[in-house]
């Protein structure tokens, strides 16, 4: 069968927020990119970390120069996509058995990185957050904020196709480079559903694949990308602890920081460095320590109910004294041309925070226009970034205002939990990001809140499933193992939080996949159960 193939002015290698941020830079300068996931959007560590807007404030004691990179870009991205943020502001809180010098020398630190930081009396602090506990040493308000990570990628991948022939292509993955003279010539892709073959010819090569940098950049014969993996996990709460962002006065260690996201709130978060960025998961020892010391700022989480765990790798530049510790690891970003490794028409951005994802994809836009002569500046520190009917159901509420504005009897509900509705996968399916392929029920997940409140998907699963098939999205027993994809996937961050109010939540789902659908009696393709 002969390959697929595909050209462009510019390949670029991973679907995260660095490189959805490329595609988008480059698209606003005239040039046409092709984007591609091995999986999908966000699936790294874009899509699996607690959604914090820096201040710089966490990195103030430590790194000033990232700190005052994180503050700059996050005004930035406050006035550029204010759909996509909650400006609800931070705290920083030391508590009894911090370190009072350490404390102390705070609103300095701050000062030095240029980032506004208010002492606060305790009554004060716990008049804005009430589940502080009594004894609060110190108390210091910052301007962080939260992040919709999801719609903001969304966003980005949404204008670029918009603005010329720009396309992105999920679930294809790199597995050589053909290269002569210097030069890369093209990509040898697989799609990981079909196994088909594709390839991919470009003028200019990006790898923005976080993680995975490392790796793709050994495919291209480059061995000056170095990185440290880091497995952060996190866990989220059935409801919102917190008005704002809340921070342990501390260096940062595990389980010091509680962010709000939308109706709920994200506890974390570890850092265990791993070999390989592939197949983590959260583990118990992980999520009672990093609740343990959570309690100690807010004893409220010793009660509240947590819904699931998830872990992200954090992609560190390694440098000397970090190479086993990712605490220590400096969190700047680096851009690598390659040109000292014998190609000219390659290049990597890795580090880097989320926070300063529009800096990394500016900075690797500048020297792609460069090479392809373009002299167009690069525009997305001014240009707001612009959204649209199939971008917006990941916000927390959207889909339940959508619905009783439309007051639609024959517009069933598909997720109570998150009230989306057959109108919004509908609009998912015909618009977003990705849907020019087949949409599986994880892709409209991502897309959307489906799966993500106090259920964990044990009814919508098998409802968007459903509808899927009315729709002829599924017209085959693909449908069904697509549904234990998803199920398994969920499971395999509920089960690390199993105890009081989420036990029975858990046995109802297990009814319903079980003893109704019978999930249990399929297996996966290397013999494992399916849960």
């Amino acid at each position: 069968m002969p390959a697929r193939t595909y050209e462009a002015d510019v390949l670029i290698i991973g679907g995260g927020a660095t490189g959805s941020g490329v595609m988008r830079d480059l698209a606003l300068r005239g040039i046409t990119c092709l984007l591609i996931d091995r999986k999908d959007l966000n699936a790294g560590a874009s899509g699996g970390n607690h959604g914090l807007l820096h201040s710089g404030g966490r990195y103030a004691t430590a790194d000033a120069e990232t700190a005052a990179e994180c503050r700059r870009e996050g005004d930035i991205l406050k006035w550029l996509a204010p759909e996509c943020i909650d400006d609800c502001g931070g705290l920083f809180v030391a508590v009894e058995g911090d370190d009072e010098e350490f404390a102390g020398a705070f609103p300095e630190h701050c000062r030095v990185a240029g980032i506004p930081c208010e002492p606060l009396t305790a009554a004060e602090a716990r008049e804005r957050e009430p589940d502080l506990p009594e004894a609060i040493m110190a108390a210091y308000a910052v301007p962080d904020a939260t992040i919709d990570p999801f719609r903001i990628v969304l966003e980005n991948v949404g204008h670029a196709q918009r603005l010329n022939d720009s396309a992105y292509l999920p679930h294809t993955e790199i597995e050589e480079f053909e290269i002569s003279d210097g030069e890369i010539r093209k990509a040898v892709c697989r799609d990981r559903r079909s196994g088909e073959r594709v390839e991919i010819r470009a003028r200019q090569f990006v790898n923005a694949s976080g993680a995975w940098a490392e790796k793709v950049a050994r495919l291209a014969g480059c061995r000056d990308v170095s990185l440290l993996y880091s497995k952060g996990t996190l866990l989220i709460s059935n409801t919102r602890v917190t008005n704002g962002v809340v921070n342990r006065l501390r260096l940062p260690d595990d389980g010091d920081i509680l962010v709000p996201g939308g109706t709920v709130s994200l506890l974390g978060t570890s850092s265990v460095t791993v070999e390989d960025p592939d197949g983590i998961a959260p583990t118990i020892p992980e999520v009672d320590r990093i609740l343990a010391e959570g309690a100690a700022m807010l004893p409220v989480l010793n009660e509240t109910r947590f819904v699931r765990a998830f872990s992200g790798v954090r992609p560190l530049l390694k440098a000397a004294g970090s190479e086993t510790d990712g605490r220590k690891a400096n969190r700047g970003f680096a851009l690598f041309d390659h040109e000292d490794q014998g190609l000219v028409n390659f290049a990597t951005v890795a580090g880097g925070k989320f926070t300063t994802f529009r800096l990394m994809a500016e900075k690797m836009g500048d020297l792609i226009a460069r090479r392809l002569g373009s002299a167009e500046p690069c525009r997305t520190a001014r240009e707001p970034l612009p959204s649209g009917e199939a971008l917006r159901w990941t916000e927390p509420g959207a889909a339940a205002r959508d619905w009783f504005r439309r007051a639609d009897p024959a517009d069933m509900i598909l997720c109570e939990c998150e009230m989306v509705a057959r109108s919004a996968v509908d609009t998912i399916i015909a618009d977003a990001p990705g849907a020019e392929d087949h949409m599986s029920l994880k892709a409209i997940a991502l897309r959307s809140r489906i799966g993500k409140g106090a259920c964990q998907g044990a009814f919508c699963s098998m409802r968007v499933t459903s509808y899927l098939y009315d729709r002829g999205v599924y017209d085959s027993p693909d449908g069904l193992r697509l549904m234990r994809d998803f199920v398994k996937e969920r499971y395999k961050g509920v089960r690390p939080v199993l105890w009081g109010a989420q036990m029975p939540q858990a046995e109802l789902a297990e009814i319903l996949h079980c003893g109704l659908a019978g999930m249990d009696l399929a297996t996966d393709a290397d013999g494992g159960d399916a849960k």
